[in-house]
């Protein structure tokens, strides 16, 4: 093991950089997870991660000691537990990050059964749950606009609870192709449209189409909708946040496939 008691020490600078720089986690295809169970997951889904820090009270914690000797031979660097507090994006840390590495933008298959395709959404928290209930509904393919929030960065992966490591995640896509070579059904939901999402058959070959928090689907990419629907909601709210109508949208779909 290394132990890092200096925040002048150069291996330490490389993990602060990632855990601030947006730009320097794309530059080097490299990002930072956090968590017990995030790191569980990206172990089980992927293997090893290129390097394991915990912090010195992180030592004691069983479960990160367990997790450390399923990554053997791979040595962990040991911080002080103020370095290690000024590395997370946590308010009270665990005490174990990992470094990996991000896989580049893939193409977007000609063959889908299922994706979420994506328009210009910013909130890492909302993008975050849309990847965790895309992977609790058995989706395969993210799909995401060039306006999209980075989809690795600590914030987004923190939401997401490892569902990163269960999906296929598309960035700096154009939408307007993926859709227009899909070839199933392609959902947009909105206000002004008259029919309830419950009423849509949703089985088959399916994309789900989320816009922007604030201005939802784009006008371009409403057009390519073969299905338009409203979510019903009989409270007193105009509308629901992106990442709550894509969980409705995906779960009625899951509804659907197993009373058929």
């Amino acid at each position: 093991m290394t132990t890092i008691t200096s925040r002048d020490n150069p291996l330490y600078k490389q993990f602060l950089k990632l855990a601030e720089s947006s730009r320097e986690r794309k530059k080097t295809q490299r990002t930072l997870i956090e968590g017990i169970h995030v790191v569980q997951t990206y172990h089980q889904a992927l293997g090893f991660p290129k390097a394991l820090v915990i912090s010195a009270s992180g030592v004691q914690n069983s479960e990160i000691e367990a997790l450390v000797d399923r990554c053997r031979p791979l040595a962990p660097t040991i911080l002080t537990d103020a370095l290690f507090h000024a590395l997370s994006a946590l308010e009270t840390p665990v005490g174990i990050i990992a470094l990996i590495e991000t896989p580049p933008p893939a193409p977007v298959p000609a063959h889908m059964d299922c994706c979420v395709v994506l328009e210009g959404i910013q909130d890492p928290g909302n993008l975050g749950s849309i990847l965790r209930s895309a992977a609790a509904a058995d989706v395969k393919h993210i799909v995401l606009s060039k306006g999209c929030v980075f989809a690795w960065s600590p914030r987004v992966i923190r939401a997401a609870m490892g569902s990163h490591f269960l999906l296929t995640i598309h960035e700096q896509q154009d939408l307007i192709s993926v859709l227009g070579n899909f070839n199933g059904k392609k959902l947009a939901t909105g206000p002004r449209a008259t029919t309830s999402l419950y009423d849509v058959d949703l089985r088959g070959p399916f994309a789900l189409m989320i816009g922007n928090e604030g201005a939802g689907v784009s006008p371009e990419l409403a057009m390519l909708a073969n299905m338009k629907a409203t979510i019903p909601m009989p409270g007193k709210m105009e509308s629901l946040n992106a990442a709550a109508a894509a969980a409705i949208c995906l779960f009625e779909r899951v509804r659907q496939l197993r009373d058929r």
